[in-house]
C-alpha cells in the first residue's frame, strides 16, 4: 500500500513532519517538490476529492426530484 508522508530536509537527512511507524529497512520513494508547487499540489488534490464527492451518478436522482 502506498502512503504519502510530508517531510523536510535538514542537514542532508529527511525529517518527517508527522509520526510514522516505518519498519527498519523499508524501501521509500522520495519526490522533491519545489515550494511554489506546494499550493498547486493541494489545489489539484482538492479538485480530485471534490469531483469524487460532487460529480457522481447518485446525485442525478436528486436533480430529477428537484425538477
Amino acid at each position: 500500500m502506498l502512503h504519502t508522508l510530508w517531510g523536510i530536509v535538514k542537514e542532508n537527512k529527511i525529517e518527517l513532519l508527522e509520526e510514522a511507524n516505518i519498519p527498519e529497512g523499508s524501501k521509500v520513494l522520495v519526490t522533491l517538490m519545489p515550494d511554489d508547487l506546494d499550493s498547486q499540489f493541494w489545489i489539484q488534490d482538492s479538485h480530485r476529492s471534490l469531483d469524487a464527492i460532487w460529480d457522481n451518478r447518485g446525485d442525478d436522482i436528486y436533480a430529477k426530484l428537484i425538477s
